[in-house]
């Protein structure tokens, strides 16, 4: 409470702090030349045409934006957290949509293609990136199991698969399995090809995790279990596997929704997913920007979905452990 109470004092109520703080977008505002955009069409009965005002247009624009941003700073500090985080919020999704605005966008063409890019696109990224993170997932098991093993045979195995699909880039493995295994006599479609490609690769780097979330259970734990009798798969069933979930569930999470995003990669072998469709719906009007920021705002809506959804899982992971 009392470190809370001196960032918010240093925030709102020092003169200098909010000097600094007006200098810097003064000098950033006026080195952009916002005279040109949209502020200076607002600002145009006080500067005058903004392709003419020159150098007095620059300075009452950078002067105009930087004194909104010094108080709107002021302002937020008096709020709760909460509310200074929605606000901001607020403020920079007005700014990202503005900005974007300044494209001089086709609406219309945006609301007669996304709703083919949600029901055909959308569906097609969440299916790849479903069954991949789940095949991904039990490769990590196996993996991790082997990487903890005293086997050789099996420890070099796991190893060196990590090693080697960590170390080439995904549209690479993308590229090698869509049209490798033809030329070895196995005819692969791109859907199961990219599936392939993404559950190796992601499968590697969650060996890992599942690796790490393992070795996190203390030794007694195996120790105790095996004075019990209990079998090997019996103790990872239900001994070092369900006090491992807590701890792999986080950066699994974040493994899915990278996946979500590098299922992209796949359109370059023709898979119907959002990126695709961005770009070739784009290309026979020539609305390449219109496709492509919808494509963006839809992973970015997806993706805050899944954190959402995984911020459940980790709370309801930590109630479990608190009892």
């Amino acid at each position: 409470m009392y470190a809370d109470t001196v960032v918010e004092d240093k925030l709102v109520h020092k003169p200098r702090f909010i000097a600094l703080v007006f200098a810097a977008m003064f000098a950033l505002f006026f080195a952009f030349n916002l005279a040109d955009t949209m502020f200076g069409l607002f600002l145009e009965p006080v500067i005058g045409d903004p392709k003419t005002s020159g150098f007095h247009g620059r300075f009452a624009v950078a002067v105009v934006l930087a004194m909104l941003f010094a108080l709107n700073l002021v302002a937020i500090g008096f709020l709760p957290l909460r509310l200074q985080i929605l606000v901001v919020w607020f403020e920079l999704l007005v700014l990202f949509l503005g900005f974007f605005y300044t494209f001089d966008l086709s609406l219309e063409f945006i609301e007669r293609k996304i709703g083919f890019m949600i029901t055909r696109g959308l569906f097609t990224t969440l299916y790849v990136s479903a069954i991949s993170i789940a095949i991904a997932s039990v490769i990590a098991i196996i993996g991790a199991i082997a990487k903890l093993s005293s086997n050789g045979f099996a420890f070099a195995i796991a190893s060196f698969y990590t090693s080697l699909f960590r170390g080439l880039p995904l549209i690479l493995q993308v590229y090698l399995i869509y049209l490798g295994l033809p030329q070895l006599g196995y005819v692969i479609t791109a859907v199961p090809a990219g599936i392939i490609a993404l559950s190796l690769c992601y499968g590697a780097y969650m060996t890992e995790i599942f690796r790490a979330g393992i070795e996190s259970i203390p030794k007694g734990q195996w120790e105790a279990s095996r004075a019990m009798g209990f079998k090997f798969g019996l103790t990872m069933r239900r001994v070092i596997l369900p006090q491992a979930v807590p701890v792999i569930i986080p950066p699994t999470g974040n493994q899915f929704i990278a996946m979500l995003k590098d299922s992209s990669l796949v359109s370059v072998i023709g898979v119907w997913e959002l990126m695709f469709l961005a770009r070739t719906l784009g290309q026979k009007e020539y609305k390449h920007m219109e496709m492509l920021i919808t494509a963006a705002m839809i992973y970015w809506v997806l993706t805050m979905i899944l954190e959402l959804i995984q911020a459940r899982i980790e709370a309801h992971y930590r109630g479990k452990g608190a009892r």
